[in-house]
């Protein structure tokens, strides 16, 4: 399986594609790590330790992993060497200090009776990453997981394999017992249908679009898995009459435009009020015109480097011209992108009709579309009419706006004057057809543990 470098649209190597065979070696080798006495009986510190281990690892080894992470998915150097390589190892580093942090609890039943519960690990758990954020989608997976003392099956995103399997080494270097994490390549079809379906997978998590999680969570019905879906998302982004106008264009460019638009989260529905929309929309093409430097990811001046592939850059094009068709007006930036390379200029649609496709679908590019409204309540109706319910963003000096538009926004995450500045410490996740389940934070933990509870007898009856 060719893994293609977006910015020279050169294979950069082959790689291994596993198929169902291959799936349950890596299953049953799981399987007998979480009951071997090297992994079953170590202590939350000491898994703790081997995850501070690679994460020290991650970090001596930063330059080549976000070098690779660069070539494989067109992401500026820049950027994944400044947020990319030192996220996975504070998601690490944040988990590995939960691993004997997680108590069970003792419950007063009376005096002839004792009764506790403990946290146990859910078991063998197949994570599937995407493809935009290789290194720390699979931080947030292996980071709680490893914590409870699961064991791991982690599928690659068949774009994206290179930067993990550099990291399989390391995690071998670290000392983790052999079959504690076993990654895998291969196609989401293949390979990952076959450990959404496998038998002896206790818990699937997956990230990536609405409509393979759906298929996902079909599959892991067959057994009842425990499910963790991080999926599609359209999210809203409101300005107010009284925003800070340079903090609402600023931060709404990098909300849509970062990562080359390739963001869940991405608050790529501006919603902006009557009263400040035309300046809102000079500014924020400006904006954009100024900071969207497109070109060689390897270039410090670089903001903006290639799709992750040309059927994705061909398919946000699509969406472009769909919304042409429907009378949309079309902005792009003026510079020219390079001859060569999977590029998509940054857009901004205006006049753009809430019921197109380019509002109401994800596009997951630089695509920009901007409606207006008059009050509090059409703001809140207009964002809300989604099938999508990831996040959300709204710009106010109004204290108490922020906090009831907040509270009304249909939003697993709700960002009040930001946009998309996640934290390790704080849940992450949607709701709708946005996904199940938490990621990041304490939150992130309850995927991955069961709690039993013990009856304790104290008399002779």
């Amino acid at each position: 399986m060719a893994t293609v470098n977006p910015y020279t649209e050169r294979d950069i190597c082959s790689v291994f594609a596993a198929a169902e065979p291959d799936v349950d070696r890596a299953v049953r080798a799981a399987r007998r790590a979480l009951k071997h006495p090297s992994w079953r009986l170590l202590s939350g510190t000491e898994r703790g330790h081997l995850m501070n281990r690679l994460a020290d690892l991650v970090e001596e080894h930063a330059e080549t992993l976000a070098t690779i992470e660069t070539l494989d998915n067109g992401k500026p150097l820049s950027v994944s060497r400044s947020i990319d390589v030192p996220h996975f190892s504070e998601v690490l580093r944040y988990y590995a200090g939960w691993a004997d942090k997680n108590p069970g609890s003792v419950i007063d039943v009376g005096g002839k009776k004792m009764a506790y519960t403990v946290k146990q690990p859910v078991g063998v758990c197949g994570q599937i990453i995407p493809w935009n954020y290789p290194l720390d989608m699979a931080a947030w997976k292996l980071g709680p997981a490893l914590s409870c003392g699961n064991t791991v099956v982690l599928k690659l995103a068949e774009q994206t394999p290179l930067s993990m399997l550099y990291v399989a080494q390391l995690i071998r270097e670290a000392g983790f017992p052999p079959g504690v994490v076993n990654i895998i390549n291969g196609r989401g079809g293949e390979a990952g249908a076959a450990l959404a379906r496998h038998p002896e997978v206790d818990k699937i998590a997956f990230t990536g679009s609405t409509a393979t999680g759906k298929e996902v969570m079909r599959m892991a019905a067959g057994t009842l898995k425990a499910v963790t879906l991080e999926t599609g998302g359209k999210s809203p982004l409101l300005v107010f009459d009284d925003a800070n106008l340079e903090q609402a264009v600023r931060w709404a460019h990098q909300g849509v435009m970062a990562n080359q638009g390739q963001v869940c989260t991405a608050t790529s529905r501006l919603l902006v009020q009557d009263g400040i929309y035309d300046s809102f929309v000079e500014r924020f093409k400006a904006f954009t015109e100024e900071a969207s430097v497109l070109g060689d990811p390897f270039d410090p001046k670089t903001y903006q480097g290639p799709q992750v592939g040309k059927a994705h850059a061909e398919r946000i094009m699509s969406y472009i011209s769909s919304a042409r068709s429907a009378g949309a007006t079309v902005f792009h930036t003026r510079e020219a992108p390079p001859p060569k390379g999977y590029f998509t200029r940054p857009t901004i649609l205006t006049n753009v009709g809430a019921g197109t496709a380019a509002f109401e679908e994800e596009i997951f590019g630089p695509v920009a579309a901007i409606a207006r409204f008059g009050s509090e309540e059409e703001a809140v109706d207009i964002a809300n009419a989604t099938r999508y319910g990831l996040a959300g963003a709204v710009f106010t000096r109004d204290l108490a706006r922020a906090h009831r538009v907040a509270r009304d926004l249909e939003a697993g995450m709700v960002w009040v004057n930001s946009s998309n500045d996640s934290d390790v410490r704080v849940p992450f996740g949607g709701v709708k057809e946005s996904g199940l389940g938490r990621e990041l934070g304490e939150d992130g933990l309850r995927g991955y543990y069961t709690v039993k509870a013990v009856h304790v007898n104290l008399t002779d009856g």
